[in-house]
Formats: C-alpha cells, structure tokens, sequence
C-alpha cells in the first residue's frame, strides 16, 4: 500500500467519525472528497490495521476493499454533495438555493502593470 493512501485513508477515517457523530437529520451528504481514495482502495485485499477495524465497525482482519465499501456505501442514495463549509453538519443558511461566491480576480487583473 502507497504511504501517500494510508495516510489519506486515515484523514478519511477521522472524517467518517466526525461526520457519523452528527445527528443523521443535521448531517450534511457524504463529502465527494472520499470517492477518488475509496475507488482507489476498493481492490486492494491487504488487511487494515486493528484499530481502524474498530473505529469503522468492521471486524478484525477486514481489508482495505471492506473500508472503501464502508465509504462508498455512504454516497448511496445521494444525489448532491456538500460545499465545503457544509461538512459535517449543514451550515446554517437563510436561503439554501443562494450562495455567496465572492468575486476572484482574473488571470490578468492579479499581475498589474
């Protein structure tokens, strides 16, 4: 396994936790963040290491494809994905069909002459 995958499957491990912690109504939708890395991990059959058996439910010596389902499992049914701010809990917004986007300066405004 790739150092650079176990350490985001850890960030991602921390992240279920926090996310799972909220109440279900209060949660927003699974980060779309957890695709790319669960897709990745989906055919791997190295087995995880105990403690994050524990932390994700599943028993001991399941692999890292059993880790990735967990993650996947968590995007069924969904059809959006939060805004950044909006994970783990829904922010609270007074009209959830706006949202301010701040102006970004153009490639060509950022280098004054």
């Amino acid at each position: 396994m790739h150092p650079a995958a176990v350490l985001q499957l850890e960030r991602m491990i921390g992240e279920y936790n926090t996310w799972r912690a909220v109440p279900e109504g209060e949660r927003s939708p699974a980060p779309a963040w957890w695709w790319g890395p669960a897709i990745e991990l989906r055919a791997s059959s190295e087995l995880l290491p105990a403690k994050w058996c524990a932390e994700l439910g599943l028993p001991d010596r399941a692999t890292y494809a059993s880790a990735a389902d967990i993650f996947l499992g968590a995007f069924a049914g969904q059809t959006i994905v939060p805004w950044p701010y909006d994970f783990p809990s829904k922010a609270e917004i007074p009209d959830p069909a706006v949202r301010e986007l701040h102006p970004q300066p153009s490639d060509d405004s950022a280098f004054q002459p």
